[in-house]
């Protein structure tokens, strides 16, 4: 099992059932299962940055505060940027450890950390609730084709109408970028790709290659995420 959450906050990392194979460093025999993503996170104290992703706080900063799906939430970043704004939100993630490290995380504000449900789940195997969530998250889960894109029409699914759907990952050209990517090109797609697999009679949908900075080792590369927006209209 190979997955992918970049909490875009430490980048050397990109890839994870919310996290990640470690830009590169794993081979393709390990089992990314619940035993190795929370001794992954026992490693240290702290593996993001603790900040939002970025494209989350872009996309989401003009909606209406509703029920909310963040798809392996590590550390609980983007799940408690949501709550403060209002939403709830219900955070999954195969890692205890990193459940529990949101929940510590989030508790310095009562208000907020009320308002989320920390939940282990095997991303590969869940389906969320059908019409469940006002906002679906899915930010970096890099998969290879056969998993990535069950998983992102059963989250399509559980969109409410109305709702919407972001997926961001990074973009198949960030492997000449000199970023920091795992050699598996197969695990990339750009937001087109997504695109293909929702009804564009039943949803509005927004695809772009959205370009920033970001330093590798000292050095400023430029990087490129996929992000795909679509709202649910009926």
């Amino acid at each position: 099992m190979m997955t992918s959450h970049d909490h875009h906050t430490h980048e050397a990392h990109s890839t994870h059932q919310g996290h990640g194979a470690n830009e590169g460093h794993q081979d393709s025999t390990t089992e990314y299962d619940q035993t190795y993503w929370d001794t992954f996170y026992d490693e240290r104290p702290a593996i993001w940055s603790g900040q939002p992703n970025p494209q989350l706080v872009t996309e989401t900063a003009g909606l209406t505060p509703g029920t909310a799906l963040d798809v392996g939430s590590g550390e609980g970043a983007d799940a408690i940027w949501l709550a403060r704004r209002g939403w709830k939100v219900t955070a999954v993630d195969i890692s205890q450890v990193a459940l529990t490290r949101g929940a510590a995380n989030a508790a310095a504000d009562e208000e907020s950390a009320a308002l989320i449900t920390w939940t282990r789940q095997d991303l590969l195997q869940w389906a969320p609730p059908e019409s469940s969530f006002d906002l679906i998250s899915a930010q970096f889960m890099h998969l290879p084709k056969t998993e990535r894109e069950p998983l992102f029409t059963r989250l399509a699914a559980a969109v409410t109408p109305g709702g919407t759907l972001l997926v961001v990952g990074h973009h198949p050209s960030d492997m000449e970028s000199g970023a920091h990517r795992p050699p598996r090109l197969d695990l990339f797609y750009t937001a087109e790709e997504i695109a293909l697999l929702l009804d564009p009679e039943r949803w509005d949908l927004v695809t772009e290659s959205r370009q920033r900075t970001q330093d590798h080792d000292g050095e400023t590369v430029t990087i490129h995420d996929a992000v795909l927006r679509a709202r649910r209209v009926s």
